[in-house]
């Protein structure tokens, strides 16, 4: 009997809705209900709503709004019960009893395939809320409302699901689009500076890998941006959102089958330094530090001006970021910076070979196949005599 092999191959569109908006839940704003209605305009569509502890604390009549904005529009919405309100930070993402519990919530409410998840929150809030939606009858459809810069201009707008598991940031997860974002800039009004600070990292990376002239705005914008100003703040978002969706929609691979990430430049290290630290380091702040890094590794390679480098330390500290941290001089058994060990977690998530990306100039990104330990370790160097001398300056 001979071999036989047929290739079976479909392909299937994918579509949802990216929208910006001021007051999500008043009554009078229609964005939410024309969301869930878009597909399916005659029937009632069943909610189940999860929220970021933050986000509870920051707006302690959320539940009270949602409620009577379904009222509203009962006859497209309902509420299947009082929102449940889930821990927010990294934590969330290192507890699968969290996740366990939301899938257990979804089984005993009855929510089905044509139901919404209806999440709320940063950006580990998202991942953790949208990997039990994903996993519960092979995929619930996921209506995402991010309520930070970092989740507004970069996570949330992505396809990604995931958690933390077996010591290993998003081990488990899943590529699954939603079926809508919602952007509401209200939600940033009770932001820590910390947090609105930490979300601008992921702006400054796309301007750096994609958009010269969006690195040239930061710039001349930066004492806005330092000083919140909403109308700096708002451009940003929705300018680093707009390149986000460009490259999940034509950069040719939305769900990473190959061995690059691009839009992960400077992350080797972020995703190190975060656990290195016990997450005391915020995601947009490990970022900021892993784009120095590894600008710097682009000028030891002979990729980028020293110049280059420069303004790109000088946005980031006028931005307000530190860029040293006590937990990027631990060091091995061997001696070796820990930090080190972040390039094989990062190929061992990607598979393949490894892929990083540096960067030729300001606004083009290039992909490499290695990085040399002793270009890490002189910007390791390079990065605490600078902070030193900074700190003496003050």
């Amino acid at each position: 009997m001979s071999n036989q092999i047929y290739r079976q191959r479909f392909s299937v569109p994918f579509e949802y809705a990216v929208c910006f908006t001021r007051g999500v839940f008043d009554p009078n704003n229609s964005t939410l209900a024309d969301v869930l209605a878009s597909r399916e305009p005659e029937r009632r569509h069943r909610m189940f709503v999860v929220v970021d502890s933050g986000v509870a604390r920051g707006f302690p009549e959320l539940p009270r709004a949602i409620a009577t904005y379904c009222a509203r529009h009962a006859d497209r919405l309902e509420l299947l019960e009082t929102p449940t309100v889930i821990p927010g930070g990294e934590q969330v993402k290192q507890s699968p009893a969290i996740v366990e519990g939301l899938q257990e919530d979804m089984r005993r409410l009855g929510v089905d395939r044509q139901s919404y998840v209806v999440a709320i929150g940063g950006g580990a809030v998202l991942d953790a809320v949208g990997y039990a939606a994903a996993t519960c009858h092979r995929g619930v459809r996921l209506i995402r409302l991010p309520t930070t810069v970092l989740s507004q201009n970069d996570s949330g707008i992505g396809v990604k699901t995931g958690i933390n598991a077996f010591g290993a940031k998003n081990f488990l997860g899943t590529f699954t689009p939603p079926f809508a974002v919602i952007n509401d800039a209200d939600f940033l009004a009770t932001l820590e500076a910390r947090d609105l600070r930490a979300g601008m990292a992921e702006a400054v990376k796309v301007a750096l890998i994609r958009d010269g002239e969006l690195f040239r705005w930061l710039q001349e914008h930066v004492e806005g941006l330092r000083a919140f100003e909403p109308v700096a703040m708002a451009h940003m978002i929705r300018r680093a959102a707009e390149i986000h969706m460009q490259h999940i929609a034509g950069g040719g691979d939305p769900f990473e089958f190959g061995s690059a990430r691009p839009l992960d430049f400077g992350h080797w290290v972020a995703h190190k330094l975060e656990s290195l630290s016990s997450h005391q380091v915020r995601h947009g702040e490990a970022v900021a530090i892993g784009m120095v890094i590894d600008s710097f590794c682009s000028v030891e390679q002979g990729l980028l001006e020293p110049g280059a480098l420069e303004a790109i330390c000088d946005l980031l500290e006028a931005l307000g970021f530190s860029l040293w941290h006590p937990a990027l001089e631990q060091r091995d058994a061997q001696g070796e910076p820990e930090l080190l060990d972040g390039l094989r977690e990062f190929r061992e998530h990607l598979g393949g070979e490894l892929t990083v990306t540096m960067l030729r100039e300001l606004g083009v990104g290039v992909e490499v196949h290695a990085v040399d330990a002793k270009h890490v370790a002189r910007a390791l160097a390079w990065l605490k005599a600078r902070e030193g001398a900074r700190d003496a300056a003050q």
